[in-house]
């Protein structure tokens, strides 16, 4: 200590040297939010003569460093700026001890560590490869020097300052401005002593000065909406799925039985949680046979109503259902009872919300800045930038987080067709051209394409599938694959058959007579049936906004309408593709879906009039998924011409439908669907050869048992060798009214 620099004392102990006042420019910017290295000017740095600390404390009244057993009070700056040099002293650990009005606390400095983020994961943020980027940006509780705390990064590129602001500083961020970490756009901060559980956002300060908070876009917690906070989550989840994970990349997909319950889980008990419907989903979907769900978003959206796809927090289950652990115990319930869970994903667009990612740090971010191509028409909502590789990162690392933080066996991706092309929804004029003129969306297309590339390489056993609703050649197609078209396939696993749903659906709403009209309907889906790998699916769009429930939509009495819904779900089940029907039409309710009420399960109290009517249709699909899984012809071959013959298709007058399936070992079963309200005596169709000559039914949907008329074969029922529609053999049958009759060879 020189003479030059007198040390004052006072009641907290000496008082160190003044520090040289900060430059006008840099005091501003630093208290306003908008210095992109803070940590230059806070914290601890050796200089001539010892050590020169200075922090940053609101509202503080003193500020004192406090190095092993000596406390060194700093001098007020004003602003809640405190700083001093410590004089003879080097650079050593020291804790700052901040007196309030009502409170004195001691806490390690922010900015004397390190930055927490290494020069690879920047690399790859910056080149948009980072596919654990979960990993890197957010909130992440770990330890720097020894020290608890928690990291905060996010990407905000035209940003002028980020502070964190949450409920460990008062909602305040003066204290806690973030660093920049150049080219990559990403900022950082450590902050000690904050752990899981604290609610935090970003303070951001656009390109033109103005301040604006955001919640984290790679949050993995949030605040049950309305409230829009993130929060520090750490999990403490220990799995139990091993061996659910160890076999289920045992048998492709496309050649698995897969039948799929779609439930929106906020609805499907109302008031439950993720740990409740664990234990009575699971239950549920485990009686009725079903091999899998496919939930409906789960990612926090701030809108019940828009039921998850309008997502503003893509890394976070739900609060409203309970913690990202909570969900991994639903998870993991469903795959030790054997069941796969599909989960709906939304890469398609994000809301407006003002909070969330839109304009993120003061200009278009994650939207393009293009607004004819920002805006999606349709949902008043904004579409995702696919050709800024950060964007598309995002997007990529999301699909991969699902499914390896929370074991997701497939993506089922939302509004496919709306990516694809530049045009979707829009006039003459309200969109512009790709770079060769054309109308698809190439980024978009680019996108999908390394999004399932990735996917598949890195999680075995996932499927994806895809809700594309035009006729886009190529989606199940593998990547490398060129078609006619000139684009590599999508590389999809599964495709929803959209002209399937419409054609069988306009097909059963019309009454029997008229339906003769209307036959080709019903087998047209078998022109196309090998051009993509196909889900059959009854969902949720179909049975809302005044479509009618399944049965409501059936022709005829009460009677009829049961019948029909059960002829039409054999139908479906027997049809090639892989089957999906959403909650309540597995007992025929015949409301429609409301997100706030869900099914309608009092139907089914035995002290409802007819509840052994909805009871019959629940039993059906149950049996239905028995035998559909009990029968490899039924799904084996669903993506290869081998596995399908008509029987007859022909039958237009009769209103009658008859096919043959086959397993790989050539094993038959035959299908017939008579759609006419009467009993068709007598009713001759073609059958394959088999060993012992004889069929039998194991299934009909106009059993008693399903609340149907009980017309039925008992016995074995032998088969002629009379050629019929290019079979050596037929059967003579008796068809039951509006009704499926499955049969299949008698062993020899």
């Amino acid at each position: 200590m020189s003479v030059a620099d007198p040390v004052l004392h006072t009641d907290r102990g000496p008082r160190v040297v003044p520090l040289p006042a900060l430059d006008d420019g840099e005091r501003a910017r630093l208290l306003g939010g908008a210095h992109h290295d803070p940590h230059s000017l806070l914290g601890a740095h050796p200089v001539r003569g010892g050590l020169a600390v200075r922090c940053l404390r609101p509202n503080a009244l003193a500020v004192s460093v406090v190095i092993g057993t000596a406390v060194w009070e700093l001098r007020d700056e004003g602003s809640g700026l405190f700083a001093g040099r410590i004089p003879g002293q080097g650079f050593a650990p020291y804790r700052l001890r901040v007196t309030y009005p009502e409170a004195v606390t001691e806490t390690e400095d922010p900015y004397t560590f390190p930055p927490t983020l290494g020069e690879l994961d920047l690399h790859l943020i910056s080149e948009g490869r980072h596919e654990e980027l979960w990993t890197a940006l957010g909130s992440r509780v770990l330890e720097c020097r020894g020290v608890t705390g928690t990291r905060f990064t996010v990407w905000a590129p035209n940003a002028r300052g980020v502070r964190v602001r949450g409920d460990f500083n008062h909602w305040d961020g003066t204290s806690l401005p973030m660093r920049s970490l150049g080219s990559s756009g990403v900022w950082e901060l450590f902050v000690p002593d904050v752990g899981a559980g604290a609610q935090y956002k970003y303070e951001v300060t656009g390109p033109d000065g103005t301040r604006f908070d955001r919640a984290d876009p790679m949050a993995r917690r949030t605040e049950t909406p309305p409230a829009t906070a993130s929060i520090v989550a750490e999990s403490q989840y220990t799995w139990g799925d091993e061996a659910w994970l160890r076999r289920r990349a045992d048998r492709p997909v496309h050649s698995a039985a897969m039948s799929v319950y779609e439930v929106h889980l906020a609805s499907w008990k109302p008031g439950a949680t993720y740990r409740s419907l664990a234990h009575e989903l699971t239950a549920y979907v485990s009686e009725l046979g079903f091999t899998h769900v496919e939930l409906m978003p789960v990612a926090e959206h701030p809108f019940g109503g828009s039921w998850g796809y309008q997502v503003t927090g893509f890394y976070a289950p739900t609060a409203r259902l309970g913690t990202p652990d909570d969900f991994k115990y639903l998870v993991d319930t469903l795959h030790q009872a054997g069941i796969g869970v599909i989960l709906d994903w939304v890469p398609a667009h994000f809301p407006r919300d003002e909070w969330a990612l839109a304009q993120f740090d003061g200009r278009p971010l994650y939207e393009p800045q293009d607004p004819r191509r920002a805006a999606h028409p349709d949902w008043g909502t904004l579409v995702f930038d696919y050709g800024r590789r950060e964007v598309r990162n995002f997007l990529v690392a999301n699909a991969l987080y699902w499914c390896e933080e929370f074991h997701i066996d497939g993506l089922r991706v939302d509004a496919v067709a709306s990516m694809l092309y530049l045009d979707y929804s829009r006039e003459d004029g309200q969109w512009s051209p790709n770079e060769f003129g054309g109308r698809e969306n190439l980024d978009a297309v680019s996108f999908l394409q390394e999004m399932n590339a990735t996917l598949y390489r890195r999680v075995p056993g996932v499927v994806t599938i895809a809700e594309e609703s035009t006729a886009w050649n190529g989606v199940t197609r593998a990547t490398h694959e060129v078609g006619p078209d000139g684009f590599g396939g999508l590389g999809f696993g599964l495709k929803w058959n959209m002209g399937w749903m419409h054609d069988s659906l306009d097909y059963v709403a019309h009454e029997p007579v008229h339906r003769k009209y209307h036959h080709n309907e019903m087998t047209f889906s078998m022109v196309y049936a090998y051009s993509e790998n196909y889900v059959l699916p009854i969902s949720h769009d179909e049975v809302v906004h005044g479509k009618q429930a399944l049965v409501s939509k059936m022709p005829g009495d009460w009677w009829q309408q049961r019948a029909n819904h059960r002829a039409y779900l054999g139908y479906m089940w027997a049809h090639p593709g892989k089957k999906l029907l959403f909650m309540g039409q597995e007992f025929a309710q015949g409301a429609e879906w409301v997100e706030d009420e869900g099914p309608q399960w009092w139907v089914l109290d035995e002290n409802h009039p007819a509840h052994d009517d909805h009871r019959g249709v629940q039993r059906l699909v149950g049996d239905l998924n028995r035998l559909y899984g009990d029968h490899p012809a039924l799904w084996e071959q669903d993506t290869r011409p081998e596995g399908f013959a008509w029987s007859d298709a022909d039958a237009a007058d009769d209103n009658v439908f008859a096919f043959v399936r086959r397993a790989a070992d050539g094993s038959p079963l035959l299908a017939v669907v008579n759609l006419s309200p009467v009993v068709r005596e007598d009713y001759r169709l073609g059958v394959p050869l088999t060993a012992s000559g004889q069929w039998r039914e194991v299934l009909n949907t106009d059993a008693a048992r399903y609340g149907g008329s009980d017309v039925r074969h008992t016995g074995a029922l032998p088969a002629e060798p009379e050629p019929r529609n290019g079979h050596p053999a037929s059967l003579a049958l008796r068809l039951p009214p509006l009704a499926a009759v499955w049969l299949t060879p008698v062993p020899a």
